[in-house]
């Protein structure tokens, strides 16, 4: 099941306008090393600034350089997120600021809440990849994703995703991974994790985010490309104008992989939004974000590339009944285009904190939705011509064989949402789905069961660790 908004002539129209603001307008390049391999690859320098045009010919040959599938894996190399082979995964957010404690209220996150959020992902089935959720501002920046990193490696076999900071401590993540992986072509085979590149709209790049590049891409590690243009305030206020700059951020994003590390693999990070021009903030799931993100998977596989897409979020801050809307809605459409990866899961309203009960509802809500995604086989066994036909009018199923065999895999039972009758419901409480969210959220941190390394392994961890605290704090 696919759906499209776009179309062939909406998808071509879309590229060649992005291209056309690649080689008229260009992008913003402030990283020296950089700017000048793109103008040795052909692009055009201005005189006197950062900005590149880049010509659709050099954007061409990158997109076909750039590799087009990859896996990620965990300490577990069963636990896999596999890009570009028509696989949906579902990630947890990289990390906020804030977190949503039970009692409802916010405050800065702490390693602590790294090390929650890394058990829940681990224990969640759906969850392909475990990301941090908080960024604990407890450790010095400098220093802090190695630190995170070694936190989530230590308790999940799943591959993870943490926000990196800049070159000098991504080259101490890559110890860490060279101490788990055994070397480097161990490592290039089965990656831990990747960077996240995001352009800052309109048309600019961060030089940090370049930077880490330069050491990600020795291994190579796979890099998704995600741009959060806003419609109306940093892309124009129409969707197609908003969906043509996206794209072109994206595809200057590609060129700058590929002059860094030919072949590195990419992903079309999607990720545009809308604006709400009342609150003046960005909508994370208003229903244009599900005609964006099925736009953008619709451009990303067009290019050949496997696509990441900013959807199952919600603007609620809380476990409700505008988060189950929102939530379901965006994720429904995006795992309807064909999109690989969906995300960042756990966070509540726009980036206003992580939170585990977010995080425990929308992975109900991606079983229901895989659910729809299975779809059911038609055949004659499960039509059932015979059955019908002995059972007659006003036969029963429930006491049949066939009903025993099929009943499990053709209709899905939920683990939150209830579906009890109204004196069940009443007897045990009258709980909320929050009630359920939470409840279930005590069960699984009484029930983890730990994956740890052995112990030469984490003393290694800990000398990486320690090693780059003092480097990086200098």
């Amino acid at each position: 099941m696919h759906i499209s908004v776009l179309g062939i002539d909406g998808v071509h129209r879309l590229d060649q306008a992005a291209k056309r603001i690649l080689a008229e307008t260009g992008v913003d390049i402030p990283h020296e090393e950089m700017r000048s391999l793109f103008v040795k690859a052909g692009a055009a320098p201005d005189a006197g600034s950062n900005r590149i045009r880049i010509p659709h010919e050099l954007v061409d040959e990158c997109l076909a350089a750039a590799g087009k599938s990859f896996t990620i894996y965990g300490r577990d190399r069963t636990r896999t997120a596999s890009f570009g082979i028509g696989k949906r995964n579902y990630n947890s957010t990289a990390g906020q600021a804030y977190w949503l404690d039970r009692d409802g209220r916010r405050r800065f996150c702490t390693l602590d809440d790294v090390r929650q959020a890394t058990m829940l992902g681990d224990v969640l089935p759906r969850l392909t990849i475990v990301g941090a959720m908080a960024d604990p501002l407890e450790i010095d920046a400098a220093w802090r994703c190695v630190e995170v990193a070694a936190t989530m490696l230590r308790l999940t076999t799943k591959p993870i995703m943490f926000w990196y900071h800049d070159r000098k401590s991504a080259a101490w993540v890559n110890e860490l991974f060279l101490l788990l992986a055994g070397d480097c072509e161990q490592l290039a085979r089965y990656p831990f994790a990747y960077p996240f590149l995001e352009p800052i709209s309109p048309l600019r790049f961060p030089e940090k985010g370049i930077d880490v590049l330069f050491e990600t891409c020795k291994i190579p590690l796979p890099v998704p490309i995600g741009p959060m243009a806003q419609v109306g305030l940093s892309a124009p206020a129409t969707l197609a104008g908003t969906l043509a700059q996206e794209t072109a951020e994206i595809l200057a994003g590609v060129c700058v992989t590929q002059l860094i590390h030919a072949g590195t693999p990419v992903c079309f990070g999607g990720i545009p939004h809308a604006f709400d021009m009342r609150t003046t903030q960005l909508i994370f799931a208003g229903p244009e974000q599900a005609l964006m993100a099925v736009a953008m998977a619709e451009m990303g596989k067009y290019y050949g590339l496997p696509v990441y897409l900013n959807v199952g979020l919600t603007d609620s801050k809380i476990v409700d009944a505008q988060a189950g809307l929102e939530i379901g809605s965006t994720l429904l459409m995006g795992a309807l285009s064909g999109a690989d990866i969906f995300g960042h899961l756990g966070i509540a309203g726009v980036d206003q904190a992580a939170s585990l009960e977010m995080l425990l509802f929308q992975h109900e809500v991606i079983e229901y939705i895989e659910r729809i995604m299975n779809e059911f086989e038609v055949n004659d066994d499960t039509i059932a011509l015979e059955l019908i036909q002995r059972l007659g009018p006003g036969g029963n199923f429930i006491a049949e064989e066939h009903t025993l065999r099929f009943f499990r895999q053709e209709v899905w039972t939920p683990s939150l949402l209830n579906r009890d009758y109204w004196e069940t419901w009443e007897s045990k409480g009258r709980k909320t789905i929050l009630d359920q969210v939470r409840d279930r959220l005590a069960q699984l941190a009484d029930t983890y069961e730990p994956h740890p390394l052995d112990r030469d392994q984490e003393r290694e961890i800990d000398k990486i660790v320690e090693k780059a605290r003092k480097d990086l704090s200098r």
